[in-house]
């Protein structure tokens, strides 16, 4: 499990440094070289095909929910881009689908088959122990199966941070959170939200809405416009695709003259929605996760167990951007980062009653 994780760690590394030296190499002057002859105009070389294929089941918040089950098929296609290794999905409408779906990528025997949220844990344990010889990994889930690998994250330590943004950013001292349905990943979110406020704003009052789904943008919207209406000036939410209807409402509040935000979540909102209504977001490297795995059974390296990814491991944080968020609440974010890495800090993880 310490390798698992160390590879992990080594490869988040390596994507941020590559990410920084992307598209950073001179050009010779065009006098010199001809256009057609540049290095900027010469096609990359793609991988060589694999016949390993891996295919990733979802939860019926669709694999376009801008959040969770997004953020993991972008990174099984930058994977499959990077490898050559066939990559695919199939999406639940409801927990029935779950099992069918799941025995569908086993049926036509690919190589890895992923579940995607805590929902899918008791269909993959049930699919996993009746196919001893295939391979599963799930992501928010623990399945005790000796061939699954389960990935969890720290979400109390990442919004314990994004907590402190809120408690410093509001005018109010109202703040809402919004989750999707309540199960105890969701609980995390919420209970590391409250904590990062209390830490700095212990007067700030938390209201929270749990919808029931993480698929209905109308009821997300509906939550949102209570909170404001309430007064609340920040809002976060964990709820998937329903979260989209916090954001469409807040850009609903924002052109009515209200001084509103939303707090993003799973990966930087603020690309969908913009920074004109995104504080900023609580980035879970679900992304990351995926391909760290995927390349472990390319490399015959695939080993089952659990593994959780908090700030120390660079799982959870904020987005490398936050324009949004003045340095000194940043520094104040790191301050707080730092005392959670050494433990002084211990985030809860269930929301206090």
């Amino acid at each position: 499990m310490k390798k698992w994780l160390s590879m992990f760690m080594i490869f988040t590394l390596a994507a941020v440094v590559l990410a920084a030296c992307g598209g950073g190499g001179a050009q010779q002057p065009a006098e010199e070289t001809p256009a057609a002859e540049t290095p900027a105009e010469t096609p990359a070389e793609e991988p060589a095909k694999s016949d390993i294929r891996i295919g990733m089941v979802t939860d019926f918040g669709g694999v376009n929910d801008n959040s969770f089950n997004q953020s993991a098929w972008e990174g099984l296609q930058e994977f499959a881009q990077t490898s050559g290794v066939t990559v695919d999905y199939l999406q639940s409408a409801q927990d029935s689908d779950y099992v069918p779906n799941l025995n569908q990528f086993i049926q036509e025997q690919w190589d890895l088959v992923w579940g995607i949220g805590f929902l899918l844990q008791d269909a993959m344990l049930e699919v996993a122990n009746q196919n001893p010889d295939a391979k599963f990994a799930i992501i928010d889930g623990v399945v005790d199966a000796p061939n699954v690998a389960s990935v969890t994250f720290k979400e109390h330590e990442g919004s314990f941070l994004v907590g402190v943004v809120a408690g410093l950013t509001t005018k109010t001292n109202k703040i809402g959170f919004v989750g999707g349905i309540d199960i105890p990943v969701i609980q995390r979110f919420e209970a590391g939200f409250r904590a990062g406020i209390a830490a700095v704003n212990p007067d700030a009052e938390v209201i929270e809405n749990y919808t029931g789904s993480f698929a209905a943008a109308d009821q997300g919207k509906a939550a949102a416009a209570t909170m404001y209406n309430q007064g609340a000036d920040i809002i976060f939410h964990a709820a998937g695709a329903t979260g989209d209807g916090v954001f469409n409402e807040a850009q609903e509040q924002k052109k009515a003259g209200k001084d509103v935000w939303v707090i993003g979540v799973d990966k930087d909102q603020s690309i969908t929605f913009g920074h004109e209504i995104t504080l900023t977001s609580m980035m879970k490297r679900v992304d990351q996760a995926m391909i760290t795995v995927s390349q472990s059974v390319v490399d015959g390296t695939f080993a089952p167990g659990i593994v959780s990814l908090g700030i120390a491991e660079n799982g959870v944080g904020l987005p490398e951007n936050n324009p949004n968020v003045p340095a000194d609440v940043l520094a104040k974010v790191q301050e707080f980062a730092d005392k959670i890495k050494s433990g002084e800090i211990v985030v809860p993880e269930t929301p206090a009653e």
